[in-house]
This record gives structure tokens, C-alpha cells and sequence, in this order.
């Protein structure tokens, strides 16, 4: 064991008072530990909550092929273990173990959730220490996964950026840096292999985020008489407002997501007019943070989950998973989103993920800081993304196919884009040709004075998205894609007899009943990050009225 143990800071350790312990002492059982003791180790999945009334207990980072084991944090009585994982279901990262024996409160995972919603006090504290211990487990647990990528690599950034919309600690090491060759000649020289995890002292070899997630226990985990009130397909702004607001109404919810939590918004460097943060704040910073809020109200979050079919039955709707696990749920809200639009250029596939990229935030950034880049698109998303690329050092050419930048964008967007010295604006011009060898180099700009190559590092694209419904074959969609609801229905003659012809459909309702849509999916919808909030919010006052309806 090495290293002084770290006092961990008070917003992560609170202690807690008599008063508080009683409230406490009301759920699980009482317990006595011997010295030694082991409370959770790597791998375990769903640990007990446990709290400290006598003795003290270390949390461990185990030793792995390249580090000793140490020791980043120490408690004692009124305290407690555990961090945002007890919400998450995610597998434990680090060991505790008692350092002497002693007395502890041990709650099951369904007691600390039942604590949590009925003590709301209380379960703030835990959420707050939660938060802040991921933040420094991030740290001290880096280790924990060492990823071993090439950069520019559209796989590892994919599986980059899982781990980081998942806040997964882990350590990104580079296949040609000492240590990512010292792990390669260990493990598999094959740049096939790659992208290489190391974890738990195991090797898993050509990672995705779907392998990965099976490992940490993000993929979806059910028994044959789960229950679920509402299921939530998106893991957007809309799918997690409806998930936030399910839960915190007592619905059992789940909520999955094909990629993880954020959606489209997670790749918003910067969002100025979402209403209470005038600051602004990143669209990974928002996300996050709804996440949370729907864990602390008991939602479950699963991703990558990706569904394959809704299947309307007697009691619900069946849910099914491309894995082939099917759940019956009495409500569903798809909130899938779009899909981010290609350009028609020659080479487009080579270079996404290795030069072309749909987001712009700080794990791309740093793949280009200081170069010239270019931003292809009209809209708020690519003059976010062009202001934040500027302020990592980068030159910035935003080539806009329209002839009027405030057609499409936010009129402070376009008065500090033109204001600014390293924003180039190119308008009516389009991207004509893409150049590089293993990852984007330059590009050619077309208009109407002629071509003109320009260096370019990297290729940011906005330019619009289609409606992500290509697995829908049992709704109804427009002509583009996009899921009609309640108004734009027009209902057949003898639907839904069973629940009354005037019931059907409700706010937000599908062409099959129960199923619900909201935000960018949605036919009319505004495709703004508030409007879809208010419409996954919006939502569940329709599911409640339909599950009152219908049973």
C-alpha cells in the first residue's frame, strides 16, 4: 500500500449527526465487522450502502499490472462509504476493507432507495457526497481502466467519448507512448486489437462501448417480473426530462439510450439561453446533470441500449432490445432525437472519428487545439462550436451553404462570430473535397469565385439532423421521418374502442396507444434544448392519464 491517505473534502465526507443517524438507523440492519472485513470489492455489482457507527474502514485502489494498490480515502464513525454507483448500479471501482473492527448500518440497495425517497434531507446529502466523490474518484481511480487507442481513431473516440458521457474513470494512453507500447507488447501488437482495455487486470481486446458496457454494468439488467411503469427510449434533454419527472411522480422508470445520456445537446460545447443559467453552461454539464437527478428519484439508466420493436399487448407494451430481452412496460416515450446529416463528399467514412466529428467538446478539441479547423453549418450548434474551438487556440473557417448567417442562428451567435479576429465566415460555399492520409488534413472550399485548399485538422459538421425513427415500423410517421402525435392523427374509425373514442389520442400519444413521443422525434416539435424539456415533462401528464384509463 503507498501514499499518505488524501483527507477528502467535507462536501464529499459529510458527517453525520445523532439526529441524522436515527433517521438513518430506521432503514436495514445493525451489523458487527471484524478488522479485515471486506464491504466491496472490483467487479461487485448492486453493493450494500453501508454506514459507520464504530470503527474505521479504507477505501482501496486495488494494484494492477503497472501500479501498487493505495489507499484515497479513509472513514471513520458517522460516516459512511459508497458513491454514485449506488445509484447508477455500475460496478465498484475501488476495495473497503475495516481497519479495525467495529459497528455498521448495512442497507440493501432497494432500503437506501426507499431512504433516499422518503427522507428528502438526507438523500440531498448522499446526492451531493455522491457527486463529489465520482469527481475525485475520476482521479484516484483512473487506473481502474486503462484504454490503449491510437489517436485520431474513430473507435477509440467512440469509445472515449462512452467513458466520458458515462463518467467512467479511466486513463486514455496512447498506442505509440511508452506505456501504450509496453501494454501492446504485453497484450497484442495487432493494431486490429485496438482499442485494448485493461481492467481488473483483465484484457479486452477491440473494445466498443457495447462490450465495455457489459463489463461495468451499464447494459440493461431485468428479471421476468420486473416491473416497469414507463420506459424511456432517448437519453436526451426530452428522454430525460420524462424520465426526471416519471420517477419523481412514482413511476417505476427505466431509460436507455443507444450511445449514453445527452443526446444531440451533449455535443453543444456551450448553451447561452437555456432559461436559469445565464452563465450558460455545456450541453455534457446539462445532461449529466439531469441524469443524476433522475437516478436520485429511482430511474434506471442503461447505455448503449439500443430497441429494436414496440409490440402493443393486453397489459402494456412490449419492449424489444436488439439482444432479443423483451420488457413489458405499461407506458413508453420515445424521445430518440435525429441523427446527425452527412455531407455527399468522397472519403466522408474514412475520416469520421479521424478528422470529422458531429460534436465539438473538450475531448475533441484537444485533437486539434491550436490549428486552423473548419465548421460546416448555419445553425446555433456550429457557432457554438466555432466561438469554443477559437477559445482552445484554434483558427476557424465556418463555411455556411446560405447567403444570410442570421437566417439560422441566434443573433448574439452571429455578432461575436463576426467580431471575432479568428473566425473566417465563408457563405454560399460548401466543402467540396476532403484530403489526408490517415486522418484529415486539408479541405477544398467551393463557391462561386472557384475552388481554394485549405489546411484543415479537423472538420466539425452541423448541418441539421433526420429524425432517428428508422426502427419504428408499427407508428405512424410523415413523409420525413418524424413521429405524428395527437393532433396530427387522425384516428380510424373504432380505434382504441376499449378505452373510450374520445380518450384517444391523448398530448404527445403515438398512433399506438400508450406510446408517447417528445422533442426532436416529434413532428412540430421546436428542436431546442427547452422545448424538448417541456415536452418529455409534458409527456408524462398524458402517461398518467392514459395508465388511470387503462390500468
Amino acid at each position: 500500500m503507498t501514499g499518505q491517505t488524501p483527507p477528502l473534502p467535507s462536501e464529499a465526507n459529510p458527517v453525520l449527526s445523532s439526529e441524522q443517524w436515527s433517521r438513518v438507523s430506521q432503514f436495514g440492519s445493525t451489523e458487527l465487522f471484524e478488522t479485515g472485513e471486506v464491504f466491496f470489492t472490483v467487479g461487485d455489482s448492486d453493493p450494500d450502502m453501508i454506514f459507520i457507527a464504530e470503527g474505521s474502514v479504507d477505501v482501496i485502489r486495488d494494484a494492477n499490472m503497472d501500479a501498487p494498490a493505495a489507499v484515497v480515502a479513509h472513514h471513520e464513525a458517522g460516516e459512511f462509504l459508497g458513491e454514485l454507483n449506488m445509484l447508477t448500479n455500475q460496478a465498484v471501482f475501488l476495495t473497503a476493507r475495516a481497519m479495525t473492527s467495529g459497528r455498521a448500518q448495512r442497507l440493501s440497495p432497494q432500503d437506501f432507495r426507499r431512504l433516499m425517497a422518503f427522507d428528502g434531507e438526507i438523500g440531498d446529502l448522499f446526492l451531493n457526497a455522491f457527486l463529489a466523490r465520482r469527481t475525485l474518484l475520476l482521479d484516484a481511480a483512473a487506473a481502474s481502466i486503462q484504454i490503449v487507442g491510437q489517436e485520431g481513431s474513430a473507435a477509440s473516440l467512440a469509445l472515449r467519448s462512452y467513458v466520458q458521457r458515462m463518467q467512467l474513470p479511466h486513463q486514455w494512453i496512447g498506442d505509440d507512448t511508452p506505456l501504450g507500447l509496453d501494454l501492446r507488447g504485453r497484450f497484442g501488437q495487432d493494431e486490429a486489437l485496438l482499442p485494448l482495455v485493461v481492467i481488473r487486470n483483465d484484457v479486452i481486446r477491440h473494445v466498443t462501448p457495447d462490450s465495455l458496457a457489459q463489463v461495468v454494468g451499464h447494459t440493461y439488467r431485468g428479471n421476468d417480473d420486473d416491473e416497469v411503469d414507463l420506459f424511456v427510449i432517448g437519453g436526451g434533454p426530452g428522454g430525460m426530462a420524462a424520465a426526471v419527472y416519471g420517477a419523481s411522480e412514482g413511476l417505476r422508470t427505466v431509460c436507455v439510450d443507444g450511445v449514453g445520456p445527452g443526446g444531440q445537446a451533449a455535443a453543444s460545447s456551450r448553451v447561452e439561453n437555456y432559461l436559469g443559467f445565464p452563465g450558460g453552461l455545456s450541453g455534457a454539464d446539462l445532461t449529466t446533470r439531469a441524469a443524476t437527478q433522475a437516478l436520485k428519484f429511482g430511474a434506471r439508466l442503461y447505455a448503449p441500449c439500443l430497441v429494436s420493436r414496440l409490440l402493443p399487448s393486453a397489459n402494456g407494451i412490449r419492449v424489444h432490445l436488439s439482444d432479443d430481452t423483451e420488457i413489458l412496460t405499461r407506458a413508453v416515450v420515445i424521445a430518440t432525437g435525429a441523427e446527425y446529416r452527412r455531407l455527399p463528399i468522397e472519403r466522408w467514412e474514412e475520416f469520421e472519428g479521424a478528422g470529422i466529428y458531429f460534436a465539438a467538446t473538450e475531448l475533441e478539441a484537444r485533437m486539434c487545439a491550436g490549428r486552423r479547423v473548419t465548421v460546416v453549418g448555419g445553425a446555433n450548434s456550429a457557432g457554438q462550436a466555432a466561438l469554443f474551438l477559437v477559445s482552445r487556440g484554434c483558427d476557424v473557417d465556418l463555411v455556411v451553404r446560405g447567403s444570410d448567417l442570421s437566417a439560422g442562428m441566434s443573433d448574439y451567435l452571429v455578432q461575436r462570430l463576426r467580431a471575432h479576429p479568428a473566425v473566417s465566415i465563408h457563405l454560399v460555399t460548401e466543402v467540396a473535397t476532403l484530403h489526408g492520409d490517415r486522418s484529415l488534413e486539408a479541405v477544398t472550399l467551393k463557391s462561386a469565385a472557384g475552388e481554394r485548399w485549405t489546411p484543415s485538422a479537423a472538420l466539425f459538421c452541423f448541418i441539421g439532423a433526420v429524425p432517428a425513427t428508422s426502427w419504428l415500423s408499427d407508428i405512424e410517421l410523415d413523409e420525413s421521418g418524424f413521429v405524428l402525435t395527437d393532433v396530427e392523427l387522425q384516428r380510424p374509425a373504432g380505434a382504441a374502442t376499449n378505452i373510450g373514442p374520445a380518450a384517444y389520442p391523448l398530448p404527445f400519444e403515438t398512433s399506438m396507444p400508450r406510446v408517447f413521443a417528445a422533442g426532436d422525434v416529434r413532428r412540430g416539435s421546436m428542436k431546442r434544448v427547452a422545448a424538448a424539456v417541456g415536452e418529455g415533462a409534458s409527456a408524462i401528464a398524458s402517461v398518467h392519464r392514459r395508465i388511470s384509463l387503462v390500468g
